[in-house]
């Protein structure tokens, strides 16, 4: 698949076939693990519509479990590192997906506003794990602001997405995928519209609240 993906980017600059290719990888992938799953509110989002998407993160799991699920053109931020890596870089830049420079508040901010432009031309949908990272004991934990930036600037609704048992399923550290049932819950849309820089904390609280919620977990304080 990621061949395949990668050979299509030759054509496809845009990155819609390459979506198709990891959509069809990530339920490949988990069909083969026996990895059962369940989705509520996924019918709140318009395949057509344009969104700011954002999850707990506790497992690698993660993004095949959204990527399967969530029925709009998604791209990921994802750490600069990743970039670096011979083939997996090549295949998320050719994607479209976007570079994160953990610990350079600067960089981080040129790929948000780098990323609020791509939205508002390209008509894509952004997922984003604002806890910076996997949680290493499965609690999630307070969250950046940088979501709630980025939703601000591009002007679109912002969907809090929680996942259950990913962590259970592939645990930090592992490699080997265990038999289970995962869950994903998609929360109502929230507008951003009319809002500014200055209510990015307060959408922030929101979102962390709306996470937790879905995912049934209690908010750190």
């Amino acid at each position: 698949m990621a061949s395949l993906s990668l050979i299509s980017s030759l054509w496809d600059k845009a990155g819609i076939a390459q979506h198709a290719f990891a959509r069809r990888w990530s339920t490949i992938l988990l069909k083969l693990a026996f990895v059962r799953s369940s989705a509520t509110g996924v019918e709140k989002l318009d395949p057509n519509g344009t969104y700011v998407l954002v999850a707990n993160h506790a497992s690698f799991l993660d993004i095949p479990v959204v990527l399967s699920y969530l029925p709009v053109q998604i791209r990921f931020f994802a750490k600069k590192g990743l970039f670096s890596i011979p083939f997996m870089g090549w295949h998320l830049k050719r994607s479209g997906h976007l570079e994160v420079a953990r610990g350079d508040a600067r960089a981080s901010l040129k790929t948000m506003l780098e990323g609020a432009k791509l939205i508002r031309e390209r008509n894509i949908s952004v997922v984003l794990f604002p806890e910076g990272g996997r949680s290493e004991n499965g609690v999630i934990r307070p969250f950046i602001e940088g979501a709630a930036y980025l939703a601000i600037k591009s002007g679109v609704p912002v969907v809090p997405v929680g996942l259950v048992n990913t962590r259970g399923i592939l645990p930090m550290g592992s490699l080997l995928l265990r038999p289970g049932t995962v869950e994903i819950h998609v929360g109502d849309p929230i507008p951003t519209a009319g809002l500014t820089p200055k209510d990015r904390a307060a959408l922030n609280e929101m979102l962390y609240a709306k996470v937790c919620e879905l995912a049934g977990q209690t908010r750190i304080n």
